[in-house]
């Protein structure tokens, strides 16, 4: 079992930033990791991913304007992001992809 805990999130003007940090409780060093969001009333969709040789890929809505990157030192994952946009605002979670474990998700807001 992989214990996640998120952090970073908050309220931020349209065109700001923020870095999303998530914790994992053992070792991620093998492991692909990823960023999901979830907008009121919407699925949850995938933002970025990351694989264990730090191959990345990216939702086309933030492409150019979110990061991905990992510490596999610390167990570590971000997400900077930039450029913010009221349509970046959802709940931000984070997931262990290899094992399939979620954490309990972190708010964004964007106001316009």
């Amino acid at each position: 079992q992989v214990r996640l805990v998120e952090s970073g999130g908050g309220l931020v003007q349209a065109g700001g930033s923020l870095r999303l940090s998530c914790a994992a409780s053992r070792s991620i060093f093998l492991n692909t990791m990823a960023w999901y969001r979830q907008a009121p009333g919407k699925q949850r969709e995938l933002v970025a991913r990351i694989t264990s040789e730090s191959s990345t890929n990216y939702a086309d809505s933030v492409k150019g304007r979110f990061t991905i990157s990992r510490d596999n030192a610390k167990n570590m994952v971000y997400l900077q992001m930039n450029s913010l946009k009221a349509e970046d605002t959802a709940v931000y979670y984070c997931k262990h992809d290899t094992l399939g474990y979620w954490g309990q998700g972190t708010q964004v807001t964007v106001s316009s």
